[in-house]
């Protein structure tokens, strides 16, 4: 216990600290002007929340109002507010940090920052692997629309593994030429190879399947 006073005094002497879990997934930013700080909320996934924010300390103004629940929308940057720091002196605070994404339609709501932030990738439930043939007809297709749904998955182009190609043309029984000449895509999903889907949608059905 005195152990933790003492780390708390300690963190005020050199300036602020923040009151948040550290698995919290709103950041604080502090943007600094001549005479005043401004405090931004950060929100870098695909989730909404709302947040309180407080500013506790000395050497600074702030407004009197009470704090409110401010509403932080997906993949958003959002001004939380702004304290006004004495003349020539050191301020000294402490940001306190409340996050709920329980949605509340009293949250104050702002406007923001719209960050460009990728999509997560999914994780499809058996890993799919693409054998792509120099004339297959529809792998392109299928590629193209994984990428666009953000799939993790693997896209192998056998020209340029011949070794791949070898091993494939074994299970297969083909040749090498016969290989090269496969117009349908030759598909992995969870180990098992699929040699008769020709779409994305057959391939949706499949690895959906229990």
């Amino acid at each position: 216990m005195i152990r933790n006073v003492l780390v708390f005094f300690i963190c005020l002497a050199f300036g602020s600290m923040e009151l948040f879990s550290q698995a919290n997934p709103i950041k604080i930013e502090e943007q600094k002007g001549n005479n005043r700080i401004t405090f931004f909320a950060v929100n870098e996934t695909y989730t909404p929340y709302d947040v309180l924010f407080e500013v506790k300390g000395t050497n600074f103004r702030q407004s009197a109002a009470k704090p409110r629940w401010i509403h932080v929308p997906a993949t958003a940057r959002v001004n939380l507010k702004t304290i006004i720091l004495f003349r020539d002196k050191q301020p000294v605070y402490t940001k306190i940090v409340k996050v709920n994404d329980s949605l509340s339609r009293r949250a104050l709501k702002k406007e923001y920052e719209k960050l460009d932030i990728p999509p997560p990738k999914i994780k499809p439930k058996k890993q799919i692997t693409i054998y792509s043939s120099p004339n297959c007809t529809s792998c392109d297709s299928i590629v193209s629309k994984l990428t666009v749904e953000n799939y993790l998955f693997r896209n192998i182009l056998l020209k340029e593994q011949p070794d791949v190609k070898e091993q494939l043309g074994k299970f297969l029984a083909k040749s090498s030429e016969e290989m090269d000449s496969i117009s349908s895509p030759i598909i992995s999903l969870g180990g098992k190879l699929y040699s008769w889907i020709a779409s994305y949608e057959q391939l949706q059905e499949e690895l959906n399947k229990e």
